[in-house]
């Protein structure tokens, strides 16, 4: 559990950095079943120009051209917010079989406008139950910290 909360704090500060390098506030870390942090990814989505550069997409991305599946079983991806139904996809694709998150999506999403279109309530964990894997998922953890970083963003147009 203490490497589980070192590990989001290290999610919230890539996030945090995705921010500051002017795009949407996301990070995501990959862990291997020693605790060694393997990589690291930022949303990228704005300054990419790719509606799909997501840091968990972007790290599931990087992590599928390195390791095989049946290594990244073995691992933890570790994410500032909970994965969104598309990265939840990738990580089920890429074959992560435990995922940590700090905010929730519902904690997210109550900082976003509610008439907003861009908000798709599907949680992590219902669209992991559809499938065949098993992945086991932690969180919200630190949410008061994982917040942070979030505060004042979305209202900025």
């Amino acid at each position: 559990m203490m490497n589980d909360l070192n590990f989001i704090r290290r999610a919230i500060a890539l996030a945090d950095q995705a921010k500051r390098n002017g795009n949407h506030p996301f990070g995501a870390l990959l862990v291997d079943g020693q605790g060694n942090v393997l990589l690291e990814a930022e949303n990228t989505v704005v300054t990419g120009r790719d509606c799909t550069g997501h840091a968990e997409a972007n790290l599931m991305r990087l992590a599928s051209k390195k390791y095989d599946g049946d290594f990244l079983a073995k691992c933890t991806l570790y994410t500032s917010t909970e994965p969104c139904p598309m990265c939840s996809g990738a990580i089920f694709w890429g074959n992560v079989r435990r995922v940590v998150y700090g905010l929730s999506e519902e904690g997210l999403y109550g900082l976003i406008d509610q008439n907003s279109e861009e908000i798709f309530y599907l949680p992590c964990r219902d669209v992991f139950k559809h499938g065949k894997k098993s992945i086991e998922v932690v969180g919200p953890l630190l949410e008061d910290e994982a917040i942070k970083v979030h505060e004042g963003f979305w209202d900025e147009g």
